[in-house]
């Protein structure tokens, strides 16, 4: 309890500014780490010289994604509850919704690899395979689909952990697996290791996976952490009721970026635009990743300052907090596009051999870098509301981007424009979402003032 007094006071005191930076940092620093390593898959696929291998890695990471979607769904939805229950002095509550969201999502995830087994190729063809990427999808997406339970709770914890104020521990667990994942691909994948093609690059994956969770786990026991336990598990409506609350943005934003990767994928086979298109668009979608990683880092270090100011009542902190995030990250962004605008050849190049699949993705790339900027309001806003528990305006821009927007455009686009429409897709699709972002969130910092006036 005097673990948990002390970190109340140490994120409703200090500068709000400095606050964020202290925890953006090992944020920024895991972000970095794990989009490097969910390029490294794509990499050392890549180096054995067949872009059909690297066209499955692109396909089955739309399943990542539904699984990283069930994990946020948990993780953020208790992770949000629990920041404003310590802001409220509610341990008790806290306590129990992180056993809750921990235990539900390692269940949720057991359920998806079983299934997924069972249904191996219906759920390949799904996810937008081709016959000829089929085989090589079936090898990689039977491997990451064992992994699934420890790869939900995995994100869980990692939520938990930075919602309470303990990302150190988070970067530990999260880095710790990322490095270990970019040692043992080379190992699993290459002729001069064991051999193993693109299978290997998904045990690499999910035995690094396993010891970020063995190290999340540990981390939860440390530094005042609330630590999991069972008996703290709790089968009531109302807890599941704020994980829906928090989490369904999280929920929503995830599973329909993988459902536009999937209408992607199969608008592109639809056409038959080959197979180098898919293994381009794969790679714009780990590279644009890679960019926004340090702006969604720093987001994450302002969620759990947010989520404890706004529980204790001090909303100016919060408001100051978002225009701090704003200026940080608009900044960023820009000279990230810039670069990305300018090097774009030389950035798909470590990745595709083919010139048409090169050309496709840095047409598809520079077209993304021009909207680039934008994120970071749309980002912010929505990690705000949903760290204040305003689950409609976060739920609608969650599913904004790639949902009303980038899944119809991908749909009708391609019929008009051909392979140019699927590379101007998702800027434009970022354009749109800019345009309803900016007033939706305007009138929820409107309403927290006459809360805070009341």
């Amino acid at each position: 309890m005097d673990e948990q007094e002390k970190k109340y006071k140490a994120m409703t005191e200090p500068p709000v500014e400095k606050l964020i930076c202290k925890l953006a940092v090992p944020c920024i620093i895991s972000m970095l780490v794990t989009s490097f390593y969910n390029m490294a898959d794509t990499f050392f696929v890549g180096v054995l010289g067949d872009d059909t291998a690297t066209g499955a890695v692109g396909v089955v990471f739309s399943m990542m994604a539904i699984i990283q979607a069930v994990g946020f769904f948990f993780g953020q939805g208790s992770g949000t509850f629990i920041s404003r229950a310590l802001g409220e002095k509610n341990y008790e509550q806290a306590n129990h919704m992180a056993a809750t969201g921990f235990f539900s999502s390692l269940a949720v995830g057991a359920v998806i690899c079983l299934l997924g087994q069972i249904f191996l190729d219906p759920l390949a063809y799904l996810l937008g395979s081709s016959e000829t990427i089929l085989p090589f999808t079936r090898d990689y997406l039977r491997v990451i689909l064992i992994g699934a339970p420890w790869m939900t709770a995995s994100f869980v914890l990692n939520n938990q952990l930075r919602f309470q104020g303990g990302a150190m521990y988070a970067m530990v667990g999260i880095t710790t697996g990322a490095v270990l994942n970019i040692i043992l691909d080379p190992i699993m994948i290459l002729p001069w290791g064991l051999n193993m093609g693109v299978a290997g690059a998904g045990w690499a994956t999910i035995i690094s996976q396993f010891v970020s969770f063995s190290l999340l786990l540990i981390g939860c026991s440390k530094g005042g952490n609330i630590r999991i336990r069972l008996k703290n598990f709790r089968l009531k409506a109302n807890y599941y009721y704020q994980i829906f609350r928090g989490g369904l943005p999280s929920l929503s934003r995830q599973c329909l970026s993988s459902l536009a990767t999937i209408c992607l994928n199969n608008v592109i086979v639809a056409q038959k635009m080959g197979d180098a298109v898919t293994a381009a668009m794969g790679v714009v979608q780990r590279i644009s990743m890679f960019g926004a990683s340090a702006m969604l880092g720093f987001g994450q270090g302002f969620q759990p300052v947010c989520g404890f100011n706004y529980g204790a009542g001090l909303h100016d902190r919060v408001k100051k907090g978002f225009w701090f995030c704003i200026k940080i990250s608009t900044l960023v962004l820009a000279a990230i596009a810039a670069a990305g605008f300018v090097f774009a050849e030389d950035l798909v190049a470590l990745f595709l051999d083919q010139p048409a699949a090169i050309a496709c993705a840095a047409a598809a790339l520079r077209c993304q870098c021009i909207t680039f900027p934008t994120h970071g309001w749309i980002v912010m806003s929505n990690m705000m509301e949903q760290s204040m528990g305003r689950t409609l305006p976060a739920t609608f821009l969650s599913v904004a981007r790639q949902g009303l927007f980038f899944i119809p455009l991908v749909l009708t686009l391609p019929h008009f424009l051909g392979q140019t429409g699927v590379e101007m897709t998702q800027a434009t699709a970022d354009g749109l979402t800019l345009l309803f972002a900016v007033p939706i969130h305007l009138y929820v910092m409107k309403t927290m003032g006459k809360e805070q006036k009341k």
